[in-house]
C-alpha cells in the first residue's frame, strides 16, 4: 500500500541521496581512526526471536503455539494476521481494543515478548493512527513498515506522538521503493524517529548484497529479518533455510557486532514448508546460535 511517485521524482530523490551517502562515507572514513572496539555481546544483547509472518498459514493463537515449540521468546506480530476463531478470524488491524487485549493476554500466557509490530497503512493519516494505536496496545517500542514517500514527515511526527520508532523495511524492486538502501538513507534525513529493519533475504532479489547494505546503513539498524535466498536478481524466488543460500551471515553478524548493534533479530520465512516451518525454524535457531558463538 505504498503511494508511487513518478519515476523522474524518485530518480531525483535517489540522486540527492547518492550525494548525501557519498558525503557520509567520506565522514565515516575520516572518523575511522577514532572508532572504538565493540562493547556488544551478541549472545546477551541481541534480542533473538521470530516474525509471525513465518507462520502465516495458521491463525494468531496457533502461530504462538509454534513459536513456543521452537523455544523462542521475542515475536514480531503483523496487523494482517488472522486473529483466530474466538475473534471471528478477523485481521488484527480490524479488531476492537478489547480484541487486541485478548491477543495480548495470549502472548503473556506463553511468556513471549512483543516489542515491535509490522504494520501497514494506506494514504490516509487515520489509517496510520489506527495501526500505531494497535502496536502501542501490544507494548511495541517500534513499528516495522514501508511508509509512503509523501508521508515521511507525517509518519515521523506520528511516531514521536506515540513515543515509538519506525523501522523501514525493504521489499524487492517493482514492489517497494526501499529495495534501494539509498532511498532509505534519504528517508532517514531529518526524520529523527526513523530507523531501519534490514531484510537480509529481500535485498538479493534486487541485486543488492546484504552485507554492503548493512554497512551502508550502519548506525541506523534497529531490527533484522533473518532470511536467506538461493540467488541474486530474481524477484520470483522465495526464501530458503538460513545458511543455505547466498547471504553471507558470518560476515554480516561480524559487521553488526562491529557496529555495536544491540537490536532485534527475527527469523522470517516467506515459504511454507512441511510441518508449517517449525522444523526449518528450529534448524535456523541452531545455525544462528552456532554463528553467534564464533563471534569474537
Amino acid at each position: 500500500m505504498i503511494l508511487i511517485f513518478k519515476r523522474h521524482s524518485l530518480a531525483f530523490l535517489l540522486c540527492v541521496s547518492l550525494f548525501l551517502s557519498a558525503c557520509n562515507d567520506e565522514a565515516k572514513t575520516d572518523e575511522g581512526s577514532n572508532s572504538t572496539a565493540s562493547t556488544v555481546d551478541p549472545g546477551k544483547d541481541w534480542k533473538f526471536g521470530i516474525a509471525l509472518w513465518t507462520f502465516h498459514d495458521v491463525n494468531f493463537p496457533e502461530a504462538l503455539n509454534r513459536v513456543d515449540s521452537a523455544g523462542l521468546k521475542y515475536i514480531e506480530p503483523n496487523t494482517f494476521h488472522s486473529a483466530g476463531p474466538e475473534l471471528k478470524d478477523s485481521m488484527i488491524m480490524r479488531l476492537s481494543p478489547a480484541g487486541i487485549e485478548k491477543l495480548k493476554a495470549l502472548i503473556a500466557q506463553k511468556g513471549l515478548i512483543c516489542e515491535s509490530v509490522y504494520i501497514v497503512g494506506d494514504t490516509t493519516i487515520s489509517s496510520w493512527v489506527k495501526q500505531f494505536d494497535i502496536a502501542k496496545k501490544f507494548g511495541a517500542k517500534y513499528v516495522t513498515t514501508e511508509p509512503p514517500l509523501n508521508m515521511w514527515d507525517a509518519i515521523d511526527s506520528l511516531a514521536g506522538v506515540y513515543g515509538m520508532k519506525v523501522a523501514i523495511h525493504e521489499h524487492w524492486k517493482e514492489f517497494s521503493h526501499y529495495w534501494n538502501p539509498d532511498t532509505t538513507l534519504l528517508a532517514l534525513q531529518n526524520h529523527p524517529n526513523f530507523r531501519v529493519c534490514a531484510d537480509l533475504g529481500h535485498w538479493p532479489k534486487s541485486g543488492i548484497d546484504p552485507l554492503d547494505a548493512v554497512k551502508k546503513l550502519a548506525g541506523h539498524i534497529l531490527g533484522i529479518h533473518l532470511k536467506d535466498i538461493a540467488a541474486y536478481n530474481d524477484i520470483t524466488l522465495k526464501d530458503v533455510v538460513v545458511g543455505t543460500g547466498v547471504v553471507k551471515f558470518p560476515e554480516i553478524f561480524a559487521e553488526l557486532k562491529k557496529q555495536n548493534f544491540d537490536g532485534y533479530i527475527y527469523i522470517e520465512r516467506d515459504s511454507i514448508e512441511h510441518g508449517g516451518n517449525v522444523l526449518s525454524v528450529k534448524q535456523e535457531v541452531s545455525y544462528y546460535n552456532e554463528q553467534i558463538k564464533k563471534l569474537k
